[in-house]
């Protein structure tokens, strides 16, 4: 029996209700979001690391090294790939593997390799960490492409990464369909970011929840997604409906949900995701319905994402147009005579190049307002060292100059989770060098009363309807960022023009629109302490009173 319509492996990890739209012969026509440029450029980096691992893997295995043109159309790709592997080449590069239309799946996998027994093993190249230290990950060095001779890693363990694995699960069954995989047990290879080993999954070990394998995850996740995306396509009834998840807010397919709920008032506009779903179950599918429940009872459903109660009380807020409330009849943040507002900018795993400073309060001798202190030599690099000792100095200049005079003193950030990564690891990837401070000395600092994280202060004595994120909350207070793009993703974008990593010249004024937005940030933040420490904020509704 030929199946109706051919999915990719993507269609796994993706969220029901988009694999109908994108099947479904009425919605060509629909309004979609426009491309998200952060997207894009994680598309083109994907790329590129690919396009760089291959270069390296076809200088090492030599003549026997076969890339299927990129160029090509899909039934070209198609038929070389067919044809090379029939001809029993033994690594195959950009393979497009043959349809399997009686399964209902199409595509390909970066890398093949031919194993002794004459079949096919699928190997994946990814731009994110594949493994964390530890010990038990199964690896064999980069360029040793048979899982055959994988040891047990001593210095690493496997990092969860579910999509590598049933991407892989998907290329196994392709290459099962055209009789062209290795005999045994279903194996894949993973190549990660820092492509210095390759990870073997065994796809048949029951390594998943409730000892599945990810053969078994894979086969009952495509079956539902096929049987989707066919009524989709044969106008039938549909098998998914909308509901809010994390994926919407990057979905091409959100303008078309997104009506969709707010007609009906769907619960899961308030709360998403795996609550909405336990929501539905008892009943209630509808903001209405949701505000309408008593919140001083047991939780009739099990809530992940937030206390039932908080969930009735965000339902009764967006019933009155409030997507922020007050938890508390009284709102505190903690304040001090001097204060320092900071931001760090960094640049994936790669570093932090720049620490922002807002500098208010009373007058301590030091010129108030902005400053940064900014490295834009490409990460990583040495310059590094000398952009943090900086920062570091002028830190514990002004708490010097605070303590000094007699005077309280605060920093304060929002979600101390990166910026205190990036102090303790700046100060042990730099032990030694100068201003840089021992990492007892950051450790006493963020676990002091002086540094504030007001994320932490936003989370316990607000509900946030529409996320706890500095983007979301600041605007309440009244400020804006100057530039309408402002966002941690599309200044990743912004910083490889600054420094010139894609072999062009460095862009001058990217580097302006990044020290402009790192000011408006620790702007954000000093405007939201005030807020919250002024008779405005008393404008929000309180819980106690929905």
């Amino acid at each position: 029996m030929t199946s109706a319509v051919l999915l990719d492996a993507g269609v796994v990890t993706r969220c029901r209700r988009r694999v109908h739209l994108e099947h479904d012969p009425t919605m060509v026509n629909a309004t979609k979001a426009p491309p998200d440029p952060a997207a894009e450029q994680r598309m083109s980096d994907a790329a590129a690391h690919r396009r760089a691992v291959a270069d390296r893997l076809s200088r090492q295995v030599g003549a026997e090294w076969t890339e299927v043109p990129a160029g090509e159309g899909p039934a070209d790709r198609e038929r070389i790939t067919t044809a090379v592997l029939g001809a029993g080449a033994r690594f195959v590069w950009g393979g497009l593997l043959p349809s399997d239309r009686s399964g209902g799946r199409r595509g390909g996998i970066d890398l093949l390799v031919r194993d002794g027994s004459g079949g096919y093993i699928p190997v994946l190249v990814v731009r994110h960490k594949i493994t964390d230290p530890g010990t038990g990950a199964r690896t064999t060095p980069f360029g040793q492409l048979y899982p055959g001779s994988a040891r047990v890693d001593p210095i690493r363990k496997v990092r969860p990464q579910p999509r590598d694995q049933l991407r892989l699960a998907h290329a196994h069954r392709l290459l099962q369909a055209a009789g062209l995989a290795a005999r045994g047990r279903a194996m894949g290879g993973v190549i990660g970011l820092d492509a210095d080993v390759v990870l073997w999954h065994d796809l048949d070990a029951p390594t998943w929840p409730n000892g599945r394998t990810a053969l078994k995850e894979y086969d009952a996740r495509f079956a539902d997604r096929l049987a989707v995306a066919a009524a989709a396509a044969g106008e039938r009834d549909a098998l998914a409906r909308p509901s809010r998840i994390l994926e919407c807010r990057s979905c091409p397919w959100w303008p078309t949900c997104e009506a969709a709920l707010i007609e009906r008032r769907d619960v899961s506009l308030v709360v998403r995701g795996e609550d909405a779903v336990s929501l539905r179950g008892i009943g209630v599918s509808t903001v209405d319905q949701l505000a309408a429940q008593p919140t001083a009872v047991e939780a009739p459903a099990q809530m992940v994402g937030m206390p039932f109660g908080d969930a009735v009380l965000l339902a009764r807020a967006w019933l009155r147009g409030a997507s922020l409330v007050r938890r508390e009849e009284r709102v505190l943040v903690p304040r001090a005579d001097v204060e320092l507002d900071v931001d760090m900018e960094s640049f994936g795993d790669a570093g932090a190049y720049m620490w922002g400073c807002h500098l208010s309060g009373a007058d301590i001798g030091e010129p108030q307002g902005y400053r940064a202190f900014v490295t834009w030599d490409p990460l990583p690099c040495a310059d590094e060292a000398r952009s943090f000792g900086e920062f570091w100095s002028y830190l514990t200049h002004v708490r010097l100059r605070a303590s000094a005079r007699g005077l309280s003193f605060r920093a304060y950030c929002y979600n101390e989770l990166a910026e205190n990564r990036w102090m303790l690891g700046s100060a042990e990837r730099f032990a030694g060098k100068p201003d840089i401070p021992t990492l007892q000395t950051v450790q006493d600092f963020i676990g002091s009363p002086q540094w504030v994280d007001l994320f932490g202060i936003v989370r316990d004595q607000f509900l946030c309807a529409k996320g706890k994120g500095l983007k979301m909350i600041a605007p309440a207070a009244g400020f804006s960022w100057r530039d309408p793009e402002a966002g941690g993703e599309n200044s990743m974008r912004w910083y490889r023009d600054a420094v010139g990593m894609d072999g062009g010249e460095p862009r001058p004024d990217q580097r302006d629109r990044l020290l402009e937005y790192n000011e408006d940030d620790v702007r954000a933040t000093w405007t939201l302490r005030r807020w919250m420490d002024s008779p405005a904020v008393y404008e929000l509704p309180y819980a106690g009173e929905l």
